[in-house]
């Protein structure tokens, strides 16, 4: 098992990609912290992990909030002892064109994909570095080069990657690795709601013919997150099928 005994938080883990990590962490020998607003989906998921052997809790908590993240770490810390993974995953969407986005609209997203991650990363590093390990991986997007109608999104997806890279550069002499995965084109509840004629436009752009699926992307996020990683830092991977090609 490639995380036997480690302890995980993966924040937006009741749903899509989020679910697809905690079930392969905790499939991997970790115990699972599942993060998310709803509590009966947090409690779905862990029933089903639990139930399959694994271990897992889950938190109701809302990442844009600092009180609820600080405590959230705490109840990690109080059920597990530690955290050695952190996987920022949380996020959300509020599209419209520029000239038509509110501030709410900005706020909201910004509040959530930024500095949400922003908080859940300052609340578990002072553990990671004590004991000199720590694996972050944040979710990022292949919006952040620029998306119509996704100001706010691409925006915080890029500052995401700056984030990363400077976290990564702070913590690497306590041996934490900071990592971002850029998802494109992978097949979630969110996707298959999308009209069919512009979902085939999308596919035509993924080299790979296909769109990904959530055990693709969560396979990513365990190799950062293991120690088949443990000199890779401060990058960001895109798991795109070849959509984004330096």
């Amino acid at each position: 098992m490639r995380l036997k005994d480690k302890v995980a938080i993966v924040t937006g883990g009741a749903k899509g990609i989020g679910e697809a990590v905690a079930k392969k962490f905790a499939a991997e020998g970790a115990k699972v912290v599942i993060c998310d607003l709803n509590e009966a989906d947090v409690q779905k998921v862990v029933k089903e992990i639990n139930d399959n052997g694994g271990t897992a809790i889950g938190v109701e908590c809302n990442v844009a909030n600092r009180e609820q993240v600080n405590a959230m770490v705490q109840k990690t810390v109080e059920s597990f002892g530690t955290v050695d993974i952190l996987i920022n995953n949380a996020g959300i969407t509020r599209d419209a064109m520029l000239h038509k986005m509110t501030d709410e609209q900005w706020d909201a997203v910004m509040n959530v994909n930024l500095k949400g991650v922003f908080y859940c990363t300052q609340a578990v590093v002072p553990i990671m570095r004590d004991k000199a390990y720590g694996k972050i991986v944040n979710l990022s997007s292949v919006s952040r080069f620029g998306n119509i109608g996704q100001a706010n999104y691409a925006a915080s997806k890029a500052g995401l990657v700056g984030f990363t890279r400077t976290v990564a550069k702070e913590l690497a002499t306590k041996n934490i690795t900071v990592n971002a995965i850029a998802p494109g084109g992978i097949w979630t509840d969110m996707l298959a709601a999308v009209p069919e004629k512009i979902l085939e436009m999308t596919k035509k752009g993924i080299p790979m013919g296909r769109f990904g699926t959530v055990e693709e992307l969560a396979n990513a996020c365990l190799f950062l997150s293991s120690d088949e990683s443990s000199f890779v830092t401060g990058q960001c991977l895109q798991v795109d099928g070849g959509t984004m090609m330096p």
